[in-house]
């Protein structure tokens, strides 16, 4: 499969022209990579309006994806943002005003989407409610809530940050029956794609979904894909525009058509180095540690009952060199992928291995509950705000989303007042100050 992005930079930073454009390091090394780092100039194409060799990549990921497949450098942020858009306009053609069904556990970056695109959000629960990272909805639970209201789309994420994987073929099916999209939120299952038989969610049945690419493939951060149906093909430039620098990144437009080749074979390593996380993963059970989630490529650790707490496994493997993706006083998430060697993974098993099992700890974190509308996000983002201690927020109502990434799944939802049940999530959480509405 053919690179043409990066064969096009590669003869460029070869060749002895005189750089009188962007960017202003003109190809001379500071870092080691400028060289390689232009901008929009003669033959190079341009993202939003690709006709070339960008046209050309992108059109080489769409035939490894199955699906009209476009390149983001702002990470899957972009592309969310992109698909409720591409929902407006899907609504706007039915004469209707968008309704997004959406799992609690979504991004920040789809609360300050829809606050932005002035979308109205019903947020969905499943009927267990447990950490706030995850939403386990069963195709059963979207058929209720689509038998009663009709909202123009769902919006799911899936894999979630602790590596559960939802039904997207049997919610697919619910959706369409009832006349709603389904959107996805895949970017931790990029490589989904990629198994046999293939899990990834164009090929369930899902209408827009992201993927990025930089978390499971070897592609540069910020590297992502908005993929979608058919009828969204000629509308997705536009969408992923709108929300798009006019700079985007050129060194990763290169890693997003680098990674192309690799991914031509990507089946192969993946059938192979799933077998060797699972053999991780059958040795840390057999020592007692509890797994949570059934992503392929994500060894999630229920810690307390291990005995520890997330953050303090982490600590342990820090100790050891090994950095983990995630802990908080539940869980310790690791990513693995095939880039990580059998020489890593025996580290890694070691490791955990050698570390004792205790009493479990009982102690549980404070029950999720969904809170009570004020105002609807958008309101609440675009007032006047101030930040203020947890301590003194009870009954104020919540203006930004106080939540870093990772996880950046929020606690409270913009627009919701902040009662003593979420002051304890705040607090069992590490989260000392939040922004208010003044």
């Amino acid at each position: 499969m053919e690179t043409p992005i990066c064969d096009f930079v590669r003869k460029y930073a070869e060749s002895e022209e005189i750089r009188l454009h962007m960017p202003g390091h003109k190809g001379k090394n500071l870092l080691g990579m400028e060289a390689l780092d232009i901008t929009e100039i003669d033959g190079a194409d341009s993202l939003y309006e690709a006709d070339g060799i960008i046209r050309q990549s992108e059109e080489n990921a769409s035939e490894l994806f199955g699906c009209p497949t476009f390149y983001s450098t702002e990470g899957s942020s972009q592309c969310i943002r992109a698909m409720l858009y591409l929902v407006l306009l899907h609504a706007g053609e039915q004469g209707k005003r968008p309704l997004i069904a959406a799992g609690r556990n979504a991004h920040k970056t789809f609360l300050t989407g829809a606050a932005l695109l002035d979308l109205d959000v019903r947020w969905l629960y499943p009927k267990e409610v447990g950490s706030y990272l995850s939403c386990c909805l069963t195709a059963q639970d979207v058929e209720a809530v689509l038998e009663g209201e009709k909202p123009t789309a769902v919006y799911l994420t899936s894999p979630d940050y602790l590596g559960n994987v939802a039904d997207i073929a049997g919610i697919a099916e619910v959706c369409h029956r009832h006349g709603a999209l389904l959107l996805v939120d895949n970017a931790h299952g990029a490589y989904l794609r990629f198994l046999t038989p293939s899990r990834h969610p164009m090929d369930l049945g899902a209408d827009l979904c992201c993927d990025s690419a930089h978390k499971t493939l070897p592609v540069l951060t910020g590297g992502a894909y908005l993929h979608c149906a058919e009828k969204f093909r000629d509308w997705a430039k536009n969408a992923l525009a709108l929300f798009g620098s006019t700079s985007p990144s050129y060194l990763i437009l290169q890693s997003l058509d680098g990674v192309n080749p690799y991914l031509a074979s990507m089946t192969d390593r993946l059938k192979e180095f799933v077998h060797h996380v699972e053999a991780v993963k059958e040795k840390l059970a057999e020592k007692g540690y509890v797994l949570y989630g059934q992503e392929p490529l994500k060894i999630t650790i229920s810690a307390k009952s291990y005995g520890y707490t997330g953050q303090t496994l982490a600590k342990a493997l820090l100790e050891r060199n090994i950095v983990s993706e995630f802990a908080d006083p539940d869980f310790l998430v690791l990513m693995l992928t095939p880039a990580n060697s059998q020489a890593e993974l025996d580290t890694l098993t070691q490791a955990l291995l050698s570390i004792p099992g205790q009493a479990p700890i009982l102690e549980q974190p404070p029950r999720f509950q969904p809170g009570r509308w004020v105002c609807s996000p958008r309101e609440a983002m675009l007032r006047p705000m101030q930040t203020i201690p947890v301590g003194e927020s009870e009954g104020r109502v919540l203006a930004a989303a106080t939540v870093g990434c990772p996880p950046a799944v929020p606690i409270v939802v913009s627009g919701e007042r902040i009662d003593a049940h979420a002051i304890a999530c705040f607090r069992y959480y590490g989260i000392t100050h939040c922004s208010v509405l003044k």
